[in-house]
């Protein structure tokens, strides 16, 4: 399965992947570090008040520290000019200190105390672990040891107690109901990442694991849609919590399995992703406000109407995703739909202050007053990233 060079006549993207670029570079990293961490401390926080622009006291949840770890990092590819090493060294430090339990696994809140005030095993927060540590042992070569070694303990510590005969990770140990393809999707994101720094097997091999599982289980075989919710044996959750099928996953498992299926010449996963994006595209975007919402039930219809910011980022890089495998008439389909991600997006970023945004929009197309959660800056980085590849921008 070979794919031609995709990245040509992307001219018209330019001023648009480079004016977000410069929106991330100039605006939003300098406030998320001059207002979002604490170098002194080595921490950072879980949200900024859009007024006052000072963080909240509220707990830190444990994936925003991988998190901001990455954006500082990738933000520093793209361009941003400050200390991104010594924030993410700092941050590394304090999320090892602070969130890792006697146990094995990373707690799911400290407080702004840093005292752990949730110690309730979360597969989530352990896939954003491992994320966090690829990034770091990509990025930091003094810690790229200690990074690989935590990396290591986890796995195996989640191999140990929590991997599941039929495949993937249960919930809690002992099992729970439901399982979920969420965290899933995010200890896929992790192996793919480690897969770019490491030469142990066991990433490509967890990563191969996952996407069969997707293909095999979390997407229905008839529909191709995927699925949140599922059964201890992965059948779909009975009543109509196992119906649900958000847009903005949709979106993501395409760009996830996307990837997957090009590093693996697997058609099939490319065929998957394509009908992925479709449901995504014709079932979840509300066309009267421009944007991707929350969730749709089976049979595509609205189960949730709010629109989160970070939907829309993951329909940029689907979109991306699906360009570069794409040829004729249906790349240039995929192509045209970028510009109108990046407007979805900008609809967030442009109506709160600089280097800040919106996260919750109602069907009528008003935003929830709250804070700007950390934990969205990490779907912007890794959007606007794609986009500034995808164009040669950086």
């Amino acid at each position: 399965m070979e794919y031609a060079n995709q990245n040509t006549g992307v001219q018209p993207l330019h001023p648009i992947s480079s004016e977000l670029t410069r929106w991330l570079t100039e605006k939003a990293l300098p406030v998320w570090f001059t207002c979002g961490v604490d170098l002194a401390k080595g921490e950072c926080f879980e949200a900024i008040d859009l007024i006052d622009q000072k963080p909240t006291k509220d707990p830190r949840r444990a994936r925003v520290v991988p998190r901001q770890i990455y954006s500082f990092l990738e933000g520093a590819k793209l361009g941003w000019e400050g200390p991104a090493d010594e924030v993410a060294t700092s941050l590394f430090d304090w999320y090892l200190q602070n969130y890792l339990t006697r146990s094995g696994y990373f707690a799911s809140a400290v407080d702004i105390e840093n005292k752990i005030v949730d110690d309730t095993f979360d597969l989530y927060n352990q896939a954003f672990a491992l994320f966090c540590f690829a990034n770091v042992a990509s990025h930091l070569p003094a810690r790229k040891a200690e990074a690989t070694e935590q990396a290591a303990n986890l796995v195996n510590f989640l191999v140990e107690h929590y991997k599941k005969r039929e495949g993937g990770f249960r919930e809690a140990n002992p099992d729970r109901r439901p399982l979920c393809s969420n965290p899933h999707m995010h200890l896929f994101e992790a192996c793919l990442a480690w897969e770019d720094t490491s030469d142990d097997p066991i990433w490509a091999e967890l990563a191969d694991e996952i996407a069969e599982l997707a293909l095999n289980s979390f997407i229905d075989p008839v529909s191709g849609g995927l699925r949140e919710f599922f059964d201890l044996d992965w059948t779909p959750l009975p009543g109509d919590r196992g119906r649900i099928m958000e847009p903005g996953h949709q979106f993501e498992w395409a760009w996830l399995l996307c990837r997957w299926g090009r590093s693996r010449r697997d058609a099939g996963a490319i065929i998957a992703s394509r009908r992925l994006y479709d449901i995504g595209w014709t079932y979840g975007i509300d066309e009267n406000r421009g944007v991707t919402f929350m969730a749709l039930n089976d049979d595509f219809t609205v189960q949730n109407p709010l629109a989160r910011l970070w939907g829309q980022t993951e329909w940029i890089k689907a979109a991306i995703a699906l360009t570069e495998v794409s040829g004729g008439a249906e790349r240039e389909a995929y192509f045209t739909d970028i510009p109108a991600a990046v407007s979805a997006l900008r609809i967030y970023l442009d109506k709160a202050p600089d280097g800040l945004y919106l996260d919750k929009m109602d069907p009528a197309g008003s935003f929830a007053d709250e804070p700007a959660p950390a934990s969205s800056l990490y779907h912007i980085v890794c959007a606007v990233s794609e986009l500034d590849r995808f164009t040669g921008g950086s």
